[in-house]
């Protein structure tokens, strides 16, 4: 009886889950009821899936409204019913339509109007598939209105939003959140109906005793409505069924592509591949993925037409037919990818292929797709409250000053020192934790179906331009619909760029370099030496300290090693506490064999029986605990942090200690393996996956080891990495550049490369516009190179403001005139009446104006450039107040190993972490007086006492200590270091300083200069 029901997918007004709707169904004794969420169909599917349990018949609608004023609200009588109410809503998403007061005439829906619009409107004539919606409240006022004499169209339609007074007061705070206005000053008409709530169904029906006539139209139109999708297990994937006309055609097709990239892959296959080979394809078909495999196909080989660079990973990287279609560079016969992690009998879903692709090229491959396939829409997502975005909503609904809501979001207070509005944002903010605040699109999930996606949901348009569908992953897996990971990443880009800057700048370089000639990067021993040198500076996946850290105890210096790295830095492995058993068996030759159990090592002997990929979850289920494959499958899936059904998942967990009891094991070791099992929980990669990263670090490493100048401005250029810019132009130093402020007739817009010399680009001037920059190039492009200021001043349309800008990081220093008197002819020679963007028609007469003569300190550029780049491009020691004591550095670390270090450090970077019993430490990186790098840890004692604060240069007292060959310092005193006051605003006698003979050459030798 109910039509008209709200969850908290009636985004900013409903209060509770679609499974919450359905428990208080159960409670009332409701056996069937509508889903009618106000212009969102996100639950839609979920609450058809867990219907069942309770004993419920889903129907499914939506609530067509203009803001909160209702229109209609559409119920659909079958899935294609569902499809057009879809679709309907869609189109007014998306071209952002106001509904209008009358519905369309749907083949297969059916149309309720609320008995108030009704009223309002004056409506007198109602099609077979209307009907006129009537509430309890609307009961009194029936008898005497007009729409008595429509007894056939009445219907039962008491909205349920609402469970209880809390919901209500969730209900309230949502609505100011949405409207951004104070809750004391929230328009009533913005409220719903606090009586808008379900009761049981004989009171339901009591109060409709009078008018039998609504309650069996009521009931005669739910009954003609049925709604089905197919939850099972055996369910049928749901994605385009045929790349070709028929699913034979597609069978053929990737037989015989798999059959010409053989002799790419493979000079001499052997009888393993063949077999391998065979074994896939019978699968692939058997599972009906051949599709799902094409299509990731026809991607690649786009992208490849387009010249667009990408990697292929996922657990589509264990296959080698993923291999010989180019869809991933991974070998899985070199690595010996574990099969069963790919596909198997039992696995429902297809594997997982993410392509990444360069964020620059990720849109035009997506375009694409969408245009390429017929029925595409990106995956959607929810963005729910959490407890700092709670507290700031909250804190501007109560009327918080910012300087509260920020001293709430720091968390560091006690409760009993706030104020009464204080406590209540904390008291009320428990109320919408975790309820979605908006839609937003998947990282990178594209459905291409074999229905209209409006078959199942709604779509929106988020701000990218893409239909994007109203439900998640989770659910879409559920339903059987597998997406199309299709990333972007900076670490493509910087590749794509270095090639593009050698093509100009060292072009007969250009010419011989073959980016995918991973085989001949691995064998490289330049390649190798940096990884195991731990020289990876900008480089993709292995450039964190973290990474470094690990590479240096590991000491890789091969792929094997590196892919293993890869995934051993993950948490889950970390957390196991066997990251440094890992480290300790690689390094101890022998120790695998004394300390891992038989079974393990046989399992896993690459890996010293320790487990560190995805696909070791389910060697130690199916070989340690004899599960199934398919149980074995279960396992991974709950791994992986998507899994819906953690019922089935205990099961196995159950089944995982019973078997390894059968198998006479000891509880100890049982529950050991079982803790490396669960801390894998959405960590773990899969081998192949690792193995994909680790090619693209081999490139990156590659660039890095024979282009590094080229290959560090193409990670300046791309957003940088791990680091702050700052730290990539002192590496590209440290490794022969001469660095150089921003010129007007050198520098674009990025930054770039001549020869040796990296002019840093307009994009540093935080303060200069981009509508600036653009003319200056455009200038200059047009009428070559600037000869003056007045040249520039004639040509460029300019502020005083942006033009001080550019003087000042002496960007006119090829004039060879000081800036101070640049500034003031720039003064003078700008009219103040002229409009920056007013055009001249003629080159105005230039006075020649006396200016004192004036000069500019190398103290005063330092902190000009420290002002408009946000670095400057000497070494900060130049600028200490007191200069170092010492000449110790990272160098210094070997004679001081079990010693006592007085070091100084300019502050790249700091981990802050919780030990076990959650007190606070610090790991530092720093870059030393001489550019080398050393990293610090302060252990909690420490930590309490000493804080970084802020980047700058600290002295550190400390131990230096090796771990596994990796030194480092255990840090016992810190202090921050003092700059000199900024000449520009000091007293003369302190602004006419200069720096000492050590500071004053711009061009340092390596050896002595400092981070830019």
């Amino acid at each position: 009886m109910y039509l008209n029901c709200h969850t908290y997918y009636s985004l900013r007004y409903g209060a509770f889950s679609e499974i919450e709707l359905l428990e208080l169904a159960q409670q009332n004794q409701v056996t069937q009821l509508a889903l009618t969420d106000i212009n969102n169909t996100s639950a839609g599917l979920n609450f058809v899936r867990k219907a069942r349990e309770y004993n419920i018949k889903p129907i499914l609608g939506i609530d067509f409204r203009n803001g909160v004023n209702p229109c209609f609200i559409g119920i659909a009588k079958d899935n294609e019913g569902y499809q057009e109410l879809n679709a309907y809503l869609s189109e007014h998403l998306h071209e952002e339509k106001p509904i209008p007061d009358r519905a369309p005439r749907f083949r297969k829906a059916y149309v309720i109007y609320p008995f108030e619009t009704v009223m309002l409107t004056e409506q007198s004539e109602f099609s077979e598939h209307e009907f006129i919606g009537v509430s309890i409240a609307d009961l009194r006022r029936l008898p005497f209105s007009r729409l008595i004499a429509y007894k056939d169209r009445l219907v039962v339609r008491q909205p349920v939003t609402f469970r209880n007074r809390r919901d209500f007061n969730a209900h309230r705070l949502l609505r100011a959140i949405d409207n951004n206005v104070l809750l004391s000053k929230l328009p009533q008409e913005e409220v719903g109906n606090e009586e808008e709530k379900m009761f049981p169904v004989a009171n339901l029906a009591a109060a409709y005793s009078q008018y039998p006539f609504i309650l069996e139209n009521t009931e005669q139109l739910m009954q003609s409505c049925s709604i089905h999708f197919d939850f099972s297990k055996q369910r049928k994937p749901q994605n385009l069924k045929s790349y070709n006309s028929t699913t034979e055609e597609d069978e053929q097709m990737i037989e015989r592509l798999c059959y010409q990239g053989m002799p790419y892959r493979y000079k001499n296959p052997d009888q393993t591949i063949h077999d391998r080979l065979k074994k896939e394809l019978e699968l692939i078909k058997e599972k009906g993925f051949v599709s799902y495999f094409l299509i990731n196909w026809d991607i690649a080989r786009e992208a490849r037409r387009r010249g667009f660079y990408y990697v292929g990973r996922g657990s589509g990287a264990n296959s080698i037919v993923a291999y010989l279609l180019r869809i991933t560079d991974v070998d899985p016969i070199e690595l010996d990818l574990y099969f069963e992690r790919f596909i198997n009998l039992f696995r429902a879903n297809p594997p997982d292929f993410d392509i990444d692709f360069s964020w620059r090229d990720r849109d035009a491959i997506t375009q694409y797709i969408f245009e390429r396939f017929e029925h595409v829409a990106l995956l959607g997502t929810y963005v729910t409250f959490k407890e700092r975005g709670i507290i700031r909503e909250l804190g501007k609904v109560f009327g918080l000053p910012k300087s509260e809501i920020d001293f709430l979001c720091e968390g560091h207070y006690s409760a009993s020192d706030l104020d009464e509005v204080s406590s209540l944002v904390l008291k009320y903010g428990r109320l919408i934790r975790n309820m979605p605040n908006y839609l937003s699109i998947h990282a990178g999930g594209i459905l291409i179906s074999e229905r209209p996606l409006h078959y199942f949901s709604s779509t929106h348009l988020p701000p990218k331009g893409f239909p994007t569908t109203q439900f998640d992953m989770v659910i879409a897996e559920d339903v059987g619909l597998y997406k199309f990971d299709i990333l972007g990443q900076r670490g493509l880009a910087k590749i794509k760029e270095t090639l593009h800057i050698l093509s100009y700048n060292k072009p007969v370089e250009f010419a011989k370099v073959d980016i995918h000639d991973i085989r001949t990067f691995k064998k490289d021993p330049n390649i190798n030496n940096l990884i195991k040198t731990a020289q990876c500076m900008g480089c993709f996946y292995v450039e964190s300290p973290a990474m470094r850290m690990l590479l240096k105890k590991l000491q890789v210096d091969n792929y094997l090693g590196l892919v293993a790295a890869s995934s051993i830095i993950r948490p889950g492995v970390a957390k196991s506490g066997m990251m440094r058993e890992y480290i300790l068996r690689h390094r101890n030759e022998g120790r695998a064999e004394k300390e891992a159990h038989p079974v393990m090592l046989d399992i896993m002997p690459d890996t010293y029986g320790v487990m560190v990929y995805q696909e070791d979850v389910i060697k130690v289920a199916h070989y340690f605990a004899d599960l199934t494959l398919g149980e074995a499958d279960v396992l991974r899936r709950g791994m992986s942090g998507k899994f819906r059904s953690r019922e089935e998942f205990q099961k196995v967990k159950d089944k995982f200690i019973s078997n390894c009891r059968k198998k006479g094991y000891e509880d100890k070791l049982i529950f050991e393996i079982w803790n490396q099992v669960a801390s894998f929980a959405g960590y773990a990669f899969a081998k192949g996956h690792s193995a994909s990263y680790a090619v693209e670090s081999y490139q990156s490493l590659f660039l890095r080891a024979y282009y590094p100048l080229e290959y560090m401005v193409a990670v300046l250029n791309n957003g940088g990495g791990f680091y702050r810019s700052e730290f990539y132009v002192h590496e590209a130093r440290m490794l022969g550049a001469g660095i150089h402020a921003p010129c007007i007739n050198k520098s674009e817009a990025a930054n770039c490369i001549y020869g040796t010399d990296i002019y840093l680009g307009f994009m540093y001037l935080k303060e200069l516009e981009s509508r600036v920059m653009e003319r200056i190039l455009s200038a200059r492009q047009k009428e070559g190179p600037f000869s003056s200021l007045e040249d520039f001043l004639d040509r460029v349309s300019v502020s005083a403001e942006q033009l001080s800008i550019l003087i000042r990081i002496d960007a006119f220093r090829f004039t060879g005139i000081n800036k101070h008197r640049l500034l003031w002819q720039a003064h003078l020679l700008i009219s103040k009446d002229l409009l920056p963007d007013h055009p001249k028609l003629f080159p105005p007469e230039r006075n020649n104006f006396k200016i004192p003569k004036l000069y500019t300190t190398d103290l005063e550029t330092a902190f000009t450039q420290l002002e408009l780049l946000g670095f400057c491009l000497r070494s900060p020691f130049d600028l200490l107040a007191t200069p170092p004591v010492n000449k110790n550095g990272c160098h210094s670390l070997p004679e001081y190993l079990d010693r006592y270090i007085d070091i100084y450090g300019y502050l790249v970077t700091v981990k802050n972490t919780n030990t076990h019993s959650g007190k606070r430490m610090h790991f530092a990186t720093l870059v030393d007086q001489f550019g080398e790098v050393f990293d610090t840890v302060l252990f909690p004692p420490v930590a309490a006492k000493y804080h970084f604060r802020g980047r700058g240069i600290y002295r550190f007292y400390g131990k230096v200590v090796s771990e596994f060959g990796f030194l480092s310092i255990e840090v016992l005193k810190m202090q921050k270091q003092d700059y000199i006051p900024d000449p520009r605003y000091a007293e003369m006698k302190t602004a006419t300083r200069r720096l000492p003979e050590r500071g004053r050459n711009i061009k340092k030798s390596n050896a002595e200069a400092g981070p830019a």
